[in-house]
């Protein structure tokens, strides 16, 4: 969902901080954004305040009509792009992986490397923002499922809305529980004392709420939308995302009928040229299922910061996310030294096309390399505007459902379909060569050892998702030998596999034990 807001006077306390219109290219929203004590985590009440949180804008008097729940939706939808700082998924995803380090200034941020160390502790400031942050989000989803539903509208749209809300959640959580395990599970609007104090809940227990959620939002979801509608999440998303709950719980039969139920709706295919993925022109395509979106120039701000996070100095950027030797050398290449075109398309290297029509210097990189997928061009926008970008972020497309359904077909016993699904992946792969490809470069997989094709899958999945944010939580869901293998000697799967909660949380909510 792209969108220009412009404010709406009002205050909200404790519930609301403002409300935005918003307008877009492909589709009409208006944005709430829900702030302010008490909606996230952090705002805990004091032992001796009991009484149930109170404000001059309260949501028995904003949720009105459908238009004001649709504002109230567009908050959520807000809650999770990337045009906040404290949303560092790329931090967990990738730089905690073996495909990228910190990057930057030696001294910039240095609590990023913490992590990627697995020294980080409870006070570290960029694990305390991603928290709040994410809580921030689930707040927000909280409270248009608590209010929407008495909301006098159209029981078709205020079902959809309602389904939207519950993807954003279980999106929420899912990230949660892979970064932190145990979490305090809040379904509720944070008003009282009973749902800001919740204790931690049992990983199982979270999946359980996750998988509620997406069944539910699956149900009521379209499978797509008019043109004016287009970002907002839909039935094929709820449903790969259901296979990929699945999948991390290894419920390997489970996974592979959600992911049929993806390809039975027929909307989904590879683009062409793997490379278009990550460019504005292609944006919404028909291979991406589940896109957070983006919009420069607007007020407030909607655009991606991550533009500027990972560019060169010298176009306004600060080369964070740097992806590793280990990352470049795992794409393949031929006995000629033709490479996987998607190492290109994914990675800065010395003397390779740039996006700006010149050549890559390794000179831009503490390891010699940057990520190209989350930038763009300075024509379309400027190093005085870096920090503003307008591409958005995929979260899930078809090629990841592909690789999904392939391992959890060999992980049933089905080698011949999981081949067939790994291979339309390496087909696009090598359709996308410029030229004639080698015929030795990106062949098909051609092993039915469960084993081997087992090895296949992983491979393939680090080199088509690169620096797209999978990396860690794959490791750590293939289990303590290959996580410990790739991750090094600094990560021991029982100690380290998840971060610790924030300091702060401890402190404010009265539900954990320290």
């Amino acid at each position: 969902m792209k969108w220009n807001s412009n404010k709406i006077s009002g205050t909200f306390r404790n519930q609301m901080m403002n409300v935005n219109v918003a307008k877009t290219r492909r589709m009409k929203l208006q944005t709430v954004v829900l702030l302010g004590f008490a909606l996230t985590t952090f705002g805990a009440c004091t032992d001796f305040l009991t009484e149930n949180l109170k404000g001059n804008f309260s949501s028995e008097t904003f949720y009105q009509n459908d238009k004001q729940a649709i504002q109230a939706l567009t908050g959520v939808y807000n809650s999770i792009a990337f045009n906040n700082s404290n949303n560092n998924l790329w931090v967990f995803g990738d730089i905690a992986s073996d495909d990228a380090v910190k990057g930057g200034n030696p001294g910039d941020q240095s609590e990023i490397t913490f992590i990627d160390e697995f020294n980080a502790d409870s006070n570290n400031g960029i694990i305390s923002n991603y928290w709040g942050f994410t809580y921030e989000g689930i707040a927000r989803a909280n409270n248009v499922l608590a209010n929407v539903p008495a909301v006098p509208m159209d029981d078709g749209l205020k079902n959809r809305i309602l389904g939207e809300a519950k993807f954003i959640r279980a999106y929420s959580y899912f990230n949660l529980v892979n970064i932190f395990g145990k979490v305090p599970l809040k379904l509720l609007p944070q008003l009282s004392h009973e749902t800001i104090h919740v204790p931690l809940s049992e990983v199982a227990g979270i999946y359980l709420q996750i998988e509620k959620d997406l069944t539910e939002a699956a149900a009521a979801l379209p499978v797509s939308y008019s043109s004016t509608d287009i970002g907002r999440v839909t039935k094929g998303a709820a449903l790969a995302m259901l296979g990929k709950v699945s999948l991390f719980q290894q419920k390997w039969a489970a996974a592979a009928t959600y992911f049929q139920q993806v390809e039975d709706l027929k909307i989904y295919s590879l683009l062409p040229d793997y490379a278009n993925n990550f460019k504005l022109a292609h944006e919404n395509s028909s291979e991406s299922i589940f896109e957070i979106q983006h919009l420069s120039g607007q007020n407030p701000f909607a655009g991606s910061a991550l533009n500027q996070w990972f560019a060169p100095s010298s176009e306004g950027g600060y080369y964070f996310n740097a992806p590793t030797q280990s990352l470049v050398n795992a794409f393949e290449r031929s006995t000629t030294d033709e490479v996987d075109p998607r190492l290109d398309a994914s990675v800065g290297r010395d003397g390779q096309p740039w996006l700006n029509d010149d050549l890559f210097s390794a000179s831009w990189s503490p390891t010699g390399y940057l990520t190209k997928k989350h930038q763009q061009p300075l024509s379309e926008i400027s190093s005085s505007l870096k920090g503003d970008g307008d591409l958005n972020y995929i979260y899930l497309r078809y090629a990841d459902v592909l690789l999904m359904k392939a391992e959890a077909y060999n992980e049933t016993g089905n080698a011949d379909l999981a081949k067939a699904n790994l291979n339309k992946v390496r087909q696009r792969a090598r359709a996308s060569f410029k030229g004639t490809p080698p015929a030795d470069l990106l062949a098909d997989i051609t092993t039915s050892d469960q084993n081997g094709l087992r090895t296949a899958i992983q491979k393939e999945r680090r080199v088509e998702l690169a620096q797209e944010y999978h990396r860690y939580f794959d490791l750590t869901r293939w289990g303590k030998t290959i996580a410990e293998a790739a991750l090094g000697a600094d990560f021991n799967y029982e100690t380290k596999r998840y971060f610790p909660i924030p300091q702060a949380e401890v402190d404010a909510n009265q539900a954990i034990n320290p």
